[in-house]
């Protein structure tokens, strides 16, 4: 599912964000600082589930959830705040839940447990991924061609991360274990990504990618993925675990050493 995080506090909201991720650490969660960007993102972008601070300097929550749900009537609000005054407007706003900060793991994890609308997880997969020894991508059984070694690991990164954006840096200082000279490698990773971006298209699988200012990620929902139903609890998924994670990558051990954890 698609989940938005609102809070104009930078440390609140990426301790929002953190909570978030630890109760759905397999959705896609996107933070924005401000009414505005939350609402362009929305308009483009389905959303499922909207955590808003309701002080924010440029637009209140309260005025943020009636614009939001006035674009996906069926998104599920769930107000954060650290003052009790406004429980009556967000009741009245049919508010799936209201969570009083600081915000934790396991507020966010009840709230998401009794949603007021149910999220379908009945997605269309584009592509089958296989992380479990290679790192495998497929369209209809067969293989997706690069033209680059470096999209296949930037496709590979981005499915690691398990739908959080990941940022230009972050991405070059991963795949070139370069985090000193950063600048060497932008020219070459426009050319990775716009190849990364043709070869979904190519295959009409170009909706596994979000995009937003300078940051990439995928939605989980449209992959049929090893590693989100490992992570999931799967039963055949945990069967299918052996030891192995995307053996090609170095940067692939950190999150092996995880799945290891759950043996």
């Amino acid at each position: 599912m698609n989940i938005i995080a609102v809070d104009d506090e930078k440390l609140a909201l990426e301790s929002l964000q953190s909570s978030i991720l630890k109760a759905a650490p397999y959705d896609a969660v996107f933070g924005f600082r401000n009414a505005e960007q939350a609402l362009s993102f929305v308009r483009e972008n389905p959303c499922d589930v909207a955590f808003l601070d309701i002080e924010l300097r440029d637009m209140n929550g309260i005025d943020l959830a009636r614009e939001i749900s006035s674009i996906h009537p069926q998104v599920n609000i769930i107000f954060t705040t650290g003052y009790s005054d406004y429980t009556g407007q967000a009741f009245e706003l049919h508010a799936s839940g209201y969570i009083m900060k600081p915000v934790t793991e396991e507020k966010v994890q009840k709230e998401m447990e009794v949603l007021r609308y149910a999220v379908s997880h009945a997605e269309e997969k584009l592509l089958k991924v296989r992380t479990f020894g290679n790192f495998e991508v497929f369209k209809d059984n067969q293989p997706l061609n690069f033209r680059y070694n470096k999209t296949k690991e930037l496709l590979a990164y981005l499915v690691n991360c398990g739908g959080s954006l990941c940022s230009n840096n972050e991405i070059i200082c991963t795949l070139w274990d370069d985090e000193h000279d950063v600048s060497s490698h932008i020219s070459y990773m426009k050319n990775v990504r716009g190849d990364l971006l043709k070869a979904l298209e190519d295959v009409g699988a170009e909706d596994i990618i979000v995009r937003q200012r300078g940051k990439l990620g995928v939605r989980v929902e449209k992959l049929d993925c090893d590693l989100y139903g490992y992570m999931q609890g799967d039963p055949e998924m945990l069967k299918r675990y052996h030891g192995e994670y995307m053996n090609q990558y170095s940067w692939g051990e950190y999150e092996k050493g995880k799945l290891d954890n759950r043996l």
